[in-house]
């Protein structure tokens, strides 16, 4: 029997993007802690939550193939995670506004032969300068409450968006085109798949 893939992630972008690599996969949330210790960099602090996340997971499903992501935006130097009012959502939204910052996706793979291998990628983002009725219009849509930065790039935040640098993916939460060659150079798909 070839072993399972899992994707460790309840992020409905992230399901949709793997699913266009065409393969069979389950999803098992890892309810991972996603604290970070202060200092840590945040390519470092993507890889940490995601091997967290495929660790896990791994730990109910050791015989799978196990994808865990994490997302993180980065401007000043600080972390924007996701936002827990609406109001902070305002604030970081009005933090990014005219300027530009990096979008940080940190992948894991746990393997069912007990390797862990994992990297980041970053994306410079640059957003347009916003007027606070358009940011509180976005904010009114609930889109922003649960993503990194408080905002989706692939929905109506694109239309903040003046210019990216990088991997488009990468921003949306994960980067598919790494991620495939990096699981196929550990091994998946078997043939059967």
């Amino acid at each position: 029997m070839p072993p399972r893939f899992v994707l460790a992630s309840r992020s409905p972008r992230r399901r949709q993007l793997l699913e266009l690599a065409g393969w069979p996969f389950d999803v098992q949330e890892s309810h991972a802690d996603e604290t970070i210790p202060p200092g840590t960099p945040p390519d470092e602090a993507v890889q940490l939550l995601a091997r967290r996340k495929a660790e896990a997971v791994r730990k109910t499903a050791p015989r799978a193939y196990v994808l865990g992501a994490d997302t993180l935006v980065v401007c000043d130097g600080r972390f924007l995670g996701k936002p827990r009012t609406a109001e902070e959502a305002f604030h970081m939204l009005r933090q990014l506004s005219g300027r530009t910052h990096d979008v940080w996706t940190g992948v894991a793979i746990a393997t069912p032969g007990g390797d862990m291998v994992s990297f980041a990628e970053k994306t410079a983002v640059t957003f347009w300068e916003l007027e606070d009725e358009d940011i509180a219009a976005y904010i009114a849509t609930g889109e922003p409450m649960d993503k990194a930065g408080a905002y989706g790039i692939q929905g109506r935040a694109a239309l903040f968006v003046k210019r990216i640098e990088g991997d488009y993916l990468t921003v949306v939460g994960l980067p598919l085109s790494r991620t495939v060659r990096e699981l196929r150079r550990l091994g998946w798909p078997p043939p059967e798949v």
